[in-house]
């Protein structure tokens, strides 16, 4: 897939799309399972819910918290094997917990953040989650990467495109719409589409950034080869008919 110039939104969402064919239903099935385990237990256990108990509502908090990394990383990869022609099942959701501490961390520090900028105005709070909205994805493509430098890469990525990314999420207003109104349960089929859009706006910068970089490499390169060409080559400072034997 070609990613070499910066695409405007309603291209990703087309491609996005064109990505969902033939794999809505195990989409449908990755989404429910992730919102089963990862977000239903929120509102089963809020302060006005009947099964709210004073001594399980901090546990199961603690509990979501935990997860909440490693489920962000797993889905993250999801849909990025979706989107670079690569096998899926719904299983891989469950992949980030093979890296379990990076990616709590990442969750740990990325909300620690966005909450202490939200603390000066609700905009700057926002702001920074635009910022770090690609942390997962990088996470995924760099196994070893520390969850501070994924968040330092994103904010580098995201760099002069965070009302690219805001208007990609304006977008699908009328998609959240329809969620809310159909109780949530939409959300299981819109989903899989905004993750896909988030996840080729993050091939398109990755790709649109990585190409001056081996540019870059080429023409140093092409350089060092030309002055290894131009340079004469240096003698030991005896003459060559010195060595013939007479």
């Amino acid at each position: 897939m070609d990613f070499k110039t910066i695409l405007p939104n309603h291209e990703l969402r087309a491609r996005a799309r064109q990505q969902l064919k033939g794999a809505w239903g195990i989409m449908a099935l990755a989404m429910f399972v992730y919102m089963l385990i990862a977000i239903v237990p929120q509102f089963l256990f809020w302060e006005h819910s009947p099964l709210h108990n004073v001594f399980l509502d901090p546990l199961m908090s603690l509990s979501v918290a935990a997860i909440s990394g490693p489920m962000a990383l797993g889905i993250a990869g999801f849909y990025l094997k979706r989107i670079r022609g690569m096998e899926i099942s719904v299983g891989n959701i469950f992949d980030g917990f093979q890296r379990f501490l990076p990616a709590f961390l990442l969750a740990f520090l990325s909300g620690l953040f966005v909450m202490l900028w939200s603390l000066l105005f609700v905009i700057p709070g926002i702001i920074k989650a635009f910022g770090y909205s690609m942390a997962y994805f990088i996470m995924h493509d760099n196994p070893d990467i520390r969850p501070r430098e994924a968040l330092k890469k994103s904010e580098a990525m995201m760099k002069g495109h965070k009302f690219r990314y805001f208007a990609l999420q304006l977008s699908f207003i009328g998609w959240y719409l329809l969620g809310i109104l159909s109780l949530g349960i939409g959300y299981i089929w819109l989903s899989p589409y905004v993750y896909l859009a988030m996840g080729n706006f993050y091939e398109n910068l990755k790709a649109g950034q990585e190409k001056p970089a081996e540019q870059i490499v080429e023409q140093v390169v092409e350089r060092a080869t030309e002055q290894v060409v131009e340079q004469k080559p240096k003698t030991s400072g005896l003459d060559a008919d010195t060595w013939k034997i007479r």
